[in-house]
């Protein structure tokens, strides 16, 4: 029964593991407080507001009520009789009037405003989690590194101190004593930057992302092979890709621009009421009148500019869309290859470790060399090395990929459950 017990707790916690939907993540709540704090997404929704006001501004319009007063003398000079001087005032209320369809271009292109905003929060939101997700995996290397060195210092010290004790008993050389001491001091001088790396990537987390937890991993998860086809990961990429979105938004804002300046190319008139007192009160004049401007080749070459300006986003949203499938797809394949590569870097790693273990054993028994032993055990360590770089870079490939299809850490939107496009469970 005793036996039993290791047993079902090791089931335990890879059953946990397994159930845990991101592990070796940060819970996804802390990081979407952490990323709501940033600096730059709070200018962001700033931005936002800006953009609600100017939508009210465009729907209220320019077209305010205006009000003239003047004041003037008249003097008269009759050839008979005496001259004559008069006090006189004129007062106008006028207010220019929007012709109908302006005010629906108007609000259209103020609403345009807010939609892109709005979609390049949601930009800075993504921008922001890519970036931490990216800083996140540099401690967890670092992390990595670390730990491997600080393994091979223990193991390496280890088996110094054997050397040494079979040096005073007469069984090892001196020079196997130097070598192995050598090896070690190596081992301690990678050891030491390790550290330091781990120590500097941890200290720009903390200083870039106030409030998130630092808890080393106990465990570095396998990664999984993707399911859903390249073109299936690629769809949703570019359904929920901001960029793509600012693009499309600046073609559309354009658009609204250039028919709100066309537009203009039929002036607004301005009509008013105007009353005046002539000849100190012997007259009381009240009448009405309208302006009308005369358009002329300005109001022409803005609409033509408009125009081009709409012309020129709309290719800009081509080349982006361009793009971002590019690197949809690259992104896609590099996850894809990921999990290959490291399954052939831990098997090597494998094999390495094997080899070292029995060049241990046959130089315990006098079959092999020192020198045979180190080497085993360096080209054993860089295999270790490079094996948990290779998983902890299949992980970040993998959960890029979530988060460029809005499946990881989702702020923007309802979340979208399962990490295969249109159904399924984010198991990884």
């Amino acid at each position: 029964m005793k036996k039993m017990i290791p047993l079902l707790l090791a089931a335990l916690g890879s059953a946990a593991l397994a159930a845990e939907p991101t592990p070796n993540l940060p819970p996804a709540a802390i990081v979407e407080k952490v990323l709501r704090a940033n600096p730059q997404i709070q200018a962001a929704s700033s931005q936002v507001r800006a953009e609600e006001a100017n939508r009210n501004r465009l729907e209220a319009g320019h077209y305010e009520w205006n009000v003239r007063f003047g004041a003037q003398q008249r003097r008269t000079s009759p050839s008979t009789g005496p001259d004559e001087r008069f006090n006189e005032w004129n007062a106008a209320l006028e207010r220019p009037l929007r012709l109908p369809g302006k005010a629906s271009l108007d609000a259209q292109l103020g609403a345009a405003g807010v939609a892109l905003a709005e979609t390049a929060l949601g930009d800075s939101l993504h921008e922001s989690s890519r970036a931490l997700l990216k800083a996140w995996f540099v401690w967890l290397r670092e992390n990595a590194l670390a730990g491997q060195w600080t393994a091979q210092v223990a193991l390496l010290e280890k088996q110094a101190r054997a050397i040494q004790r079979r040096q005073q008993l007469g069984d090892a050389a001196r020079l196997e004593t130097i070598q192995s001491q050598a090896a070690l001091a190596q081992a301690a001088a990678q050891l030491a930057q390790a550290t330091v790396r781990q120590q500097t990537a941890a200290e720009e987390l903390r200083r870039r992302y106030p409030g998130l937890p630092l808890n080393e991993p106990a465990t570095i998860a396998e990664p999984q092979p993707l399911s859903g086809s390249a073109n299936e990961w690629i769809e949703a990429i570019l359904e929920h890709s901001h960029e793509l979105g600012l693009a499309r938004g600046e073609t559309q804002r354009a658009q609204f621009a250039a028919g709100r300046i066309g537009s203009d190319r039929l002036p607004d008139p301005t009509v008013g009421l105007q009353v005046s007192r002539e000849r100190a009160g012997e007259e009381q004049i009240v009448g009405a009148y309208i302006s009308i401007p005369l358009p002329g080749g300005g109001r022409r070459a803005a609409a033509d500019a408009a125009l081009a300006q709409a012309d020129a986003a709309g290719n800009r949203e081509a080349a982006a869309l361009r793009k971002i499938t590019a690197e949809a797809a690259a992104t896609y394949h590099l996850a894809n290859a990921a999990v290959a590569t490291w399954q052939a870097g831990r098997q090597a790693a494998d094999s390495l470790n094997h080899a070292a273990e029995m060049t241990a054993r046959a130089y315990q028994l006098g079959e092999g060399s020192l020198n045979d032993l180190l080497t085993a055990r360096r080209l054993a360590n860089e295999a270790e090395l490079a094996a948990r770089l290779m998983q902890l870079d299949a992980l970040e490939s993998r959960y890029r990929l979530l988060l460029d299809a809005h499946r990881l850490w989702v702020l923007d939107e309802e979340k979208h459950p399962g990490d295969k496009p249109g159904a399924g469970s984010a198991a990884l």
